[in-house]
C-alpha cells in the first residue's frame, strides 16, 4: 500500500478531479490512500511545525517506509524513482509519503525518515505537488509493468 500524507486540504475542484483520475489510474497497482492534515494558523513557525508534526505522526506506522518531499533531498530520475519503489515494495508493505506545509516538515519527521526525496529545486505549491508526486507514482508503475507511458 501507498500512503500519501499532506498537510492542507485541496480546495479548487480541477485539482481534485486531477487526483481523482491518477487514484483511479493507480488502483489497477496498488492500494493508495491519502491522508490529508489540517494545516496551522498559528503566527510562530516552530509551533506550526510541532502542531503539523502531531497531525502527520498519527498516520506514520512504525513498519512503514517513509519518503518525506524536501527540497534538501535526493533527486532520482523515473527510472530509479521506480526502481526504488520496487526495492522498498519488496522489504515493506506501506510506502509512506510526506508532503509538509508551507514551512517544510519538522525536524524529527525529517529524523525519522527513510529516505528524504526532491523532485526539483524549485518550490511548487503543495496542492499541485500532490498531483505531481502522484503522476511520478503512476509513471514508475508503468514502467515496472513494462507498460507505454513513459518516453
Amino acid at each position: 500500500m501507498i500512503k500519501i500524507i499532506c498537510v492542507g486540504k485541496i480546495k479548487e475542484n480541477y485539482l481534485k478531479e486531477a487526483i481523482m483520475e491518477y487514484k483511479k489510474r493507480l488502483s489497477k497497482y496498488i492500494k493508495l490512500e491519502i491522508i490529508e492534515v489540517a494545516d496551522c494558523d498559528h503566527t510562530n513557525v516552530a509551533k506550526i511545525l510541532c502542531t503539523e508534526k502531531e497531525r502527520i505522526e498519527k498516520y506514520i506506522q512504525e513498519k512503514d517506509y517513509v519518503i518525506t518531499l524536501e527540497i534538501e533531498g535526493k533527486m532520482l530520475d523515473s527510472l530509479t524513482l521506480a526502481e526504488t519503489i520496487d526495492t522498498i515494495q519488496q522489504h515493506y508493505s506501506n510506502i509512506t509519503f510526506v508532503i509538509g506545509g508551507s514551512y517544510g516538515i519538522d525536524e524529527s519527521i525529517k529524523k525519522r525518515t527513510n529516505l528524504s526525496l526532491s523532485f526539483s529545486k524549485l518550490t511548487f505549491p503543495h496542492q499541485l505537488f500532490r498531483i505531481i508526486l502522484l503522476e511520478q507514482i503512476y509513471r514508475s508503475y508503468r514502467i515496472l509493468n513494462h507498460e507505454s507511458y513513459h518516453k
